[in-house]
């Protein structure tokens, strides 16, 4: 953790896009930490009553940071900031990532979590809504995707849970500080997600639930994701801003399923697919064959040009897709479970047979075949997997 970004986050007047600029205009969190009123007013955004403001904040902004730290351990949260090896891979390179992240459980920065899905929808969605939310989630979390949404009732719980019941990893994004538990009756699931997988927010730690935290919660949804997969959204639904800040601002994958055409609980959903917003899918394998081309470019190193930022993805609600180098294969650590799995595949082998020949547990074998499916370095054929070529 850089507790100088730490004292830049807690300072009023400051957020992610004038904080990235601070660091890169004195060259380290620390320097601009330190600036003075004078230095600071100089600074594009900020001029002389503004920098005064900051400069006061910064004077006081360290002792915040030792109080902060001091309560995320009291309540078991780790502090991760911009920058370090922990800080999720898909998220750092947009431009409104935040430099501070507040995590209960454990987030996969280089592993797993690389490869997620957003699955987002109405809090008030019908039986329809939460059906096809635990279909898709499981049935993406049985695949190895990670399942993120925001913890919200409705939608963003189902997907949690289904995650959750088979064993998957998921990530649920806060709209409050994590020394809260918004919704409250959400106690219990949050408490099962910190365990395996992680509840993280951009928010000060005693930061309470409000209504204008929601659209930037929406915003790390994406930015945590290869694409976000909207199910059943009304009107007015915070889903379709997260549909949006997707496709434009991190130039994700979009998916909708679509709804009843008289439900208003589907409105939001059926304008976004009438509109050309998002790709229209009824199986959780189109969710999975969406996401093929934004996983291998993970793979491949190319992520950053295809999804970075809007300025780099290009204009537009659908962006024409960068193409990875000519003949590029994902890399794969010979001694990682994948390599071992792929090594174990100089024959075909059922999964019991692949389970018995590596030694790996069956929950995280499949994950990792399913990442080596996308890939296109395993493919199945009946019951046995082998490797693609062959």
């Amino acid at each position: 953790m850089d507790r100088a970004i730490l004292a830049l986050t807690l300072t009023p007047g400051l957020g992610p896009t004038l904080i990235g600029r601070l660091i890169e205009s004195f060259g380290s969190a620390a320097l601009a930490a330190g600036a003075t009123a004078v230095q600071l007013e100089r600074i594009k955004g900020i001029g002389p009553a503004k920098g005064a403001t900051i400069a006061s904040g910064l004077a006081r902004a360290d002792v915040l940071a030792e109080n902060e730290i001091a309560l995320a351990g009291g309540l078991g949260v780790t502090i991760v900031t911009k920058g370090g090896s922990d800080y999720p891979a898909l998220l750092a390179p947009l431009a409104d990532a935040p430099p501070v992240l507040y995590v209960r459980g454990e987030i996969r920065a280089e592993g797993s979590d690389q490869f997620a899905v957003g699955i987002v929808g109405s809090r008030e969605c019908t039986a329809y809504g939460m059906e096809q939310a635990e279909r898709f989630g499981s049935i993406l979390a049985s695949s190895g995707l990670t399942i993120v949404s925001g913890g919200a009732r409705g939608i963003d719980s189902a997907a949690h849970r289904s995650a959750l019941r088979i064993g998957g990893r998921t990530i649920a994004v806060m709209g409050c500080g994590l020394a809260h538990t918004y919704p409250p009756e959400n106690a219990e699931l949050f408490e099962l997600i910190a365990k395996s997988g992680a509840v993280v927010s951009e928010l000060p730690l005693a930061t309470a639930p409000a209504a204008e935290n929601f659209p930037s919660r929406n915003r790390i949804i994406s930015g945590l994701s290869l694409g976000v997969l909207v199910i059943e959204a009304g009107h007015k639904s915070g889903a379709l801003i997260t549909a949006r800040v997707a496709a434009e601002d991190h130039g994700r994958e979009v998916m909708a399923i679509p709804g009843r055409v008289d439900s208003p609980s589907s409105r939001g959903s059926l304008e976004l697919l009438k509109i050309g917003g998002a790709l229209l899918v009824t199986e959780p394998a189109d969710v999975v064959h969406a996401l093929e081309a934004a996983a291998h470019h993970r793979f491949a190193g190319t992520h950053a040009a295809r999804f970075g930022t809007a300025e780099s993805a290009g204009n537009g609600l659908f962006r024409e897709a960068v193409k990875p180098p000519p003949n590029a294969r994902p890399r794969v650590d010979p001694e990682s479970p994948a390599g071992r799995i792929l090594a174990a595949l100089d024959e075909p082998l059922t999964m019991d047979e692949l389970v018995a020949k590596t030694g790996i547990e069956t929950a995280a074998l499949r994950g990792h075949a399913a990442l080596l499916e996308i890939q296109k370095l395993i493919v199945r054929k009946g019951s046995k997997l082998e490797q693609a070529g062959r």
